[in-house]
């Protein structure tokens, strides 16, 4: 195994900050969460991560925080992906692969259009907001 420089420790540190620094909340106009349970990795939610990460890495998207959470109870349809979006509508898309995600990444994040052939919907939501009327 080779041995690393200081610069080489000092760029690993700064691209880890960075990657890091996608999944702070704090200030971020949108919200990627995706859906890493046992049932979304198994369907290969991992790939899906990953390639969100390389897609906004190239777009250079910084005010987009991506995060992971366990199983959303849409298991027929994961991988699934949540995003939150100021002045958009809450999407879950559906059977993302890492093509999907780059999509959501261009046509969602950046284009402020919906990826409507993935879109699914929780289904608890409806029964919630009309619970006890």
């Amino acid at each position: 195994m080779a041995k690393l420089t200081l610069d080489d420790l000092r760029k690993l540190r700064d691209e880890k900050k960075k990657a890091m620094s996608q999944r702070n909340a704090e200030g971020k106009r949108a919200e990627v969460i995706i859906g890493m349970g046992t049932c979304g990795i198994a369907a290969g939610a991992k790939t899906v991560f990953d390639a969100f990460l390389d897609e906004m890495q190239k777009a250079d998207i910084t005010d987009v925080t991506i995060k992971q959470t366990g199983c959303m109870g849409l298991c027929f349809s994961e991988p699934t992906v949540e995003v939150h979006c100021k002045d958009m509508p809450t999407v879950v898309y559906g059977n993302v692969d890492d093509q999907t995600a780059r999509r959501i990444v261009r046509e969602h994040l950046e284009g402020k259009s919906l990826v409507s052939d993935h879109i699914f919907d929780k289904p608890s939501t409806d029964i919630i907001k009309g619970a006890g009327k």
